[in-house]
């Protein structure tokens, strides 16, 4: 599903919670890493993709005229009320950390959207290390810009999401998935300087190509910690190699070192160390289209991850040697667990005409191996945070100009038409269709005034 089909049916969500439709939409993508792992806290590179899986908000202002921001999940989960009269802290539910330390973060900058009703509608796996905290930081974000007409400049919102996850979600972060988020391009990949935060988009030109992301569907708890745990042994490393970060260190840094660190410390940086250099080749073989090359690259990622730096699972390895078994023949260049580790998610460099075969037997052989049913999908490179255009209004304008064609009183359900109508009535025609076209929208408000459209249709405008 497109950011737009997703935002349509947001909307319409949004308006069967609130009893109105919003007034603005906005996505951010989730993230997958294609190579560069646990280098970020190290000032070293990394090189993520934005992934077509998203957090959408949609929103209005408060109905009441309150000073409060409401956000309702369309799953279900206890809302969240932000009280904008009040200092905002840290509280229950915990998910509701995320947006509460963004909009502190807003609210320090003058930006204060009012009180807003919200609703909230991601298809970012959580758990899965694909970054569904980041996305929804950063849709917040979004949408308090949207509402307030105050834009960020795009470091600074970043930075902003990555401040409200250390301070109000207690997770110490990198950088790089609200990077990503914000920054994000269609048919690119990022390429992240984590020390002076420069980036670089990085083409991917071949259509003959996609990433697939396979989610373990497993996140084993002794993850506990081992992130602050890796990080202090970097740390080590560095001191005991005299320099500021491992991205200062040279190849051969760790080998000259070894009497002088044990040997875990060794094997931290020496993964370090490797996948920094890993990642700034695997740039140059994208850019080139030299997809062996590059999955040659990431399966050497993965081993480091797996041996050096000890964050992977039987499940990860699993999946990646079931990748490595198909092979080039069968159409997988290449793969590697993605994220922190300890389960999540791997992501393997696929040709495009093998993907149902390939989805297809790594399905099968991972549940023989494991008993576990993987989530698999693929993606192309999607683009960053957006505000959909028109909000409510331009999105029912897009869902009523598909479906004007095949409009059928007696399977267009009565509630649909009136839904598009509310937009239509209060928007009105030059907002709705700038260009002149109103076939579309005349066509269902005729439907609207006439009473034509029956109740319990079986087809609707604005899915």
């Amino acid at each position: 599903m497109s950011y737009l089909e997703l935002a349509v049916q947001v909307a319409r969500e949004f308006a069967e919670t609130y009893g109105r439709p919003p007034r603005w939409v906005v996505a951010a993508p989730g993230r997958v890493n294609v190579i560069g792992e646990h280098t970020d806290y190290n000032d070293g590179f990394v090189l993520p993709m934005a992934i077509e899986r998203y957090a959408v908000m949609a929103a209005d202002k408060s109905a009441d005229g309150g000073d409060v921001i409401q956000i309702r999940d369309a799953s279900g989960a206890e809302p969240v009320l932000i009280d904008l009269s009040a200092p905002v802290k840290p509280g229950a539910p915990k998910w509701g950390n995320y947006p509460r330390g963004v909009i502190a973060g807003c609210l320090a900058r003058g930006i204060n959207p009012g009180g807003l009703d919200v609703l909230l509608h991601s298809t970012v796996p959580l758990g899965g290390g694909l970054s569904s905290s980041a996305s929804l930081e950063v849709c917040t974000a979004t949408l308090l810009e949207a509402v307030t007409g105050k834009k960020l400049d795009p470091v600074e919102k970043a930075l902003l999401c990555q401040k409200a996850e250390h301070e109000f979600a207690g997770v110490p972060c990198g950088i790089m998935d609200q990077f990503i988020s914000i920054m994000g391009r269609e048919n690119h990949l990022l390429l992240l300087d984590c020390r002076s935060r420069k980036t670089e988009l990085v083409p991917v030109n071949d259509p003959s190509v996609q990433l697939l992301i396979a989610n373990t569907n497993v996140k084993h708890e002794l993850a506990n910690g081992e992130y602050a745990s890796r990080r202090a042994q970097c740390e080590a490393a560095a001191k005991i190699l005299g320099v500021p970060s491992l991205r200062d260190a040279t190849a051969d840094a760790p080998e000259n070192a070894k009497g002088k660190m044990d040997d875990v410390v060794f094997r931290r940086a020496r993964h370090v160390i490797g996948e920094i250099e890993r990642t700034l080749h695997a740039a140059e073989g994208i850019r080139a289209s030299n997809w062996p090359t590059v999955g040659q690259l990431m399966y050497a990622s993965h081993y480091s991850l797996r041996d050096d730096y000890e964050v992977s699972c039987t499940e990860l390895d699993a999946l990646v040697e079931i990748a490595e078994s198909i092979g080039i023949k069968g159409g997988v260049y290449g793969c590697r667990m993605t994220g922190g580790g300890f389960g999540g998610c791997t992501v393997a460099l696929v040709k495009r005409d093998a993907v149902a075969e390939i989805k297809k037997r790594m399905a099968a052989d991972y549940k023989k191996k494991t008993g576990i049913d993987a989530t698999i999908f693929v993606s192309r490179p999607a683009g960053g945070a957006t505000v959909v255009k028109g909000g409510g209004a331009g999105l029912i304008t897009q869902a009523s100009s598909n479906a004007a064609g095949r409009l059928n009183p007696g399977v267009v359900g009565r509630n649909d038409l009136a839904f598009s109508g509310n937009f239509l009535k209060r928007d009105g025609f030059g907002v709705v269709a700038p260009g002149g076209d109103h076939d579309a929208e005349n066509a269902l408000v005729d439907q609207i005034s006439t009473g034509a459209a029956k109740p319990g249709g079986e087809e609707t405008v604005c899915r």
